[in-house]
């Protein structure tokens, strides 16, 4: 006998999906029991956490990712992280404990009614078995579905009397399903987006987070060459698509209309590969083109391309399209003028005790961290900052939430650097924002994984600082957070920390806890920044 439970296991390994992250509850009890040896359970101490350490994991590996969430209660405490895994397109397979089906109708404590509509609009696609007979294949399809691009997180809420029950002939088809995506340029759109190209007179490329792989960042350095073109990084990207030490890169755009029309002016075609056209913010409202522009759109999620106010959209995959198109535009000879680092602010050099620039912090850290360092970013307000200072090289060097759902920093390092031990993750986060992940400390220590979290500490939420100021409403409650004591915190969960209120002390403890075997903590003091 075959139960669905050993089934779905099977079902799971065949697709590599053998780390499961979760917080269990008494509904997901019968499925994790007997676990296989070859499978991992990463335990988190709260849904939005694992949520955020599976989206930190998937986005690396570039694969699902699997989830098992506690009913409702557990599905809704994970809903904001899903936020920032919806936008950055991230491959997630959530599975939530329902309770015994006999009983959901009643709704008797930890039912999850109407399980399906729950995560709804956060996920490509939701459901609930019909029968227990359905749960493998249920899950199969999930896989699949979250996989296909537009990749992003589907949700399936079992029952879980259903574990427990035999599967038939059939399932033995679901392990051995591939399905796979095809959506390619035609010759004749080719052949449109090249003739445009060859004729303007200064075109500019914006690249997103759907270009970033080795393929696609070496296929976007290739088109800029052979264009001679600047590139800018799509606002608010969750990832980096182009090596910010290449001459052609000049930065990341504006999440505004008004602030992207400024830069992109006196460019006469905007190629935008890979992203939202686009994922405004601030509203700073103006002309969605300069004058004289036109804008042509690659994307591979359908939903982008229908609601972009302007432009021609091409719905295609990123990467066979990038490649195409990066071989077929004409040499023009000629480069990009090298982009030339901002200055350091004047006080750049201060007494032990003072705050620091954020501009110090980066470049200090981008002058000690491995050449192949992985960056992730949750600092909102010092993000011009960070994309101005420091050095990406290599694909799958950037993570940042990709819409702004704060937790998503501390939680994603870990799930990161869990898909990469080869390489050093190193996280950015901000005082306000470490408060909504601190317990994936808790998870480093436990699984001794040896990110470096960087607290940039300013007492106050920058970012909604800087909005205050904009919107005349610098009079509003809570917008600082002092009197948190991020050592002792990291501390109580066995996390090395110590507190660097020096460029000096920031040297030694960086340098320690960079080739530390285990997570390390060190809280900066910095000097409060506007991010417009």
């Amino acid at each position: 006998m075959t139960t669905v439970n050993d089934a779905t296991y099977q079902l799971l390994r065949k697709h590599g999906l053998t780390t499961i992250f979760g917080n269990p509850g008494s509904n997901e009890l019968p499925f994790l029991a007997a676990m296989p040896e070859d499978f991992r359970y990463v335990l988190g101490l709260h849904e939005g956490v694992v949520a955020g350490m599976a989206d930190g994991y998937a986005q690396a590996t570039r694969r699902p990712a699997m989830i098992n969430l506690h009913a409702a209660s557990g599905s809704g405490n994970a809903m904001g992280a899903l936020t920032n895994a919806w936008y950055s397109h991230t491959p997630l397979v959530i599975t939530a404990g329902q309770q015994v089906r006999a009983t959901i109708g009643q709704e008797v404590m930890l039912s999850n009614v109407d399980a399906a509509s729950l995560p709804r609009p956060l996920v490509k696609w939701s459901a609930e078995p019909a029968s227990p007979r359905d749960v493998v294949r249920t899950l199969g399809q999930a896989i699949h579905t979250a996989a296909l691009e537009p990749s992003g997180p589907v949700y399936v809420s079992i029952p879980y009397d259903d574990w427990a029950q035999e599967t038939g002939a059939e399932e033995a088809h679901l392990a051995a399903r591939t399905v796979e995506h095809a959506g390619e340029l035609s010759d004749g759109q080719l052949a449109d987006l090249v003739a445009a190209l060859d004729a303007a007179a200064n075109p500019v490329l914006v690249l997103g987070p759907d270009v970033d792989s080795a393929r696609g960042n070496a296929d976007a350095v290739t088109l800029a060459e052979r264009l001679g073109a600047p590139v800018w990084v799509a606002p608010s990207a969750p990832r980096c698509p182009f090596p910010t030490t290449h001459a052609a890169f000049r930065g990341v755009l504006p999440a505004s209309v008004d602030g992207i029309t400024r830069l992109l002016a006196g460019h006469d075609l905007i190629l935008v590969i890979g992203a939202p056209v686009f994922r405004y913010h601030q509203y700073e409202p103006g002309e969605y083109l300069p004058e004289g522009a036109s804008l042509l759109h690659i994307s591979c999620d359908p939903g982008e391309a229908a609601r972009a106010p302007m432009g021609r959209a091409v719905v295609a995959s990123i990467g066979p399209a990038l490649g195409r198109l990066a071989a077929a535009v004409a040499p023009r000879g000629g480069q990009a003028e090298p982009r030339v680092k901002p200055a350091l602010p004047a006080q750049a050099e201060q007494p032990a005790g003072s705050a620091l620039p954020p501009e110090a912090v980066f470049d200090l850290i981008n002058s000690l961290a491995p050449e192949d360092t992985i960056y992730v970013n949750e600092t909102t307000s010092t993000v011009g900052a960070f994309w101005d200072r420091m050095d990406m090289r290599h694909p799958g060097s950037y993570y940042f939430p990709a819409s702004g759902g704060l937790g998503f920093g501390m939680p994603a390092a870990v799930g990161v650097q869990l898909a990469e031990p080869g390489r050093r993750v190193v996280a950015f986060i901000g005082d306000g924002s470490a408060n909504y992940g601190i317990t994936a400390l808790w998870t480093a220590a436990q699984y001794g994984i040896p990110a470096v979290f960087v607290i940039l500490n300013n007492g106050t939420y920058g970012a909604l600082r800087g909005f205050a100021a904009k919107l005349n409403a610098l009079d509003a409650p809570g917008l600082d957070v002092p009197g948190i004591d991020f050592v002792a915190l990291a501390a109580g969960y066995g996390v090395d920390a110590e507190r660097a209120d020096s460029l000096e002390k920031l040297r030694d403890c960086f340098t320690k806890a960079i080739t530390s075997s285990g997570p390390s903590l060190i809280e900066v003091p910095i000097s409060t920044v506007s991010p417009f």
